[in-house]
């Protein structure tokens, strides 16, 4: 299983933040550290990874990503589902009012639909991310699941390499 997924990037006074989306559902609303993720989704089938990755920013978000060239960061593989993520950097900004509402989202099909509690039968629906934020970097890779923290990495190489 392959998904692709934006990094999205600004300076704010010298700072640099990223953009994080917090994963929905059960098992992760009461966890906040290694509980957050670059937005991403699986790559539709004869799909290119840089198209699947803003197709799923704008799903999982509600918004189109900022237009602008992506940049390579690699391949991760989460534990536990042995996911491969393409990672892809974008300089750009979202107010923060749009980052805010991410949390107020209607069920527009991008939510998932899973068992809860596991084996009950019952299954409900959730949405893939709950909520958005931006992060300094040292804070990013606390919220950042543990898979995905080299790309924090190979964002500040490159940002240093520019």
């Amino acid at each position: 299983m392959t998904s692709a997924g934006i990094l999205l990037h600004r300076d704010r006074a010298g700072i640099v933040e990223v953009l994080l989306g917090h994963m929905g559902g059960p098992f992760w609303s009461r966890k906040d550290a290694a509980a957050w993720s670059i937005p991403k989704g699986e790559l539709d089938p004869g799909e290119e990874p840089v198209a699947a990755a803003r197709r799923e920013f704008a799903e999982e978000l509600g918004f189109a990503p900022p237009r602008g060239e992506l940049h390579a960061l690699g391949s991760v593989v989460q534990s536990g589902r042995r996911k491969t993520v393409l990672g892809f950097a974008l300089a750009g900004d979202v107010p923060d009012a749009e980052v805010a509402a991410v949390a107020e989202r209607p069920d527009d099909g991008s939510w998932i639909e899973i068992e809860w509690p596991r084996n009950s039968g019952r299954r409900l629906r959730f949405p893939e991310i709950d909520r958005a934020a931006w992060f300094d970097l040292a804070t990013a890779r606390v919220k950042l699941v543990k898979g995905q923290l080299p790309f924090l990495d190979r964002l500040e190489a490159l940002l240093t390499a520019a």
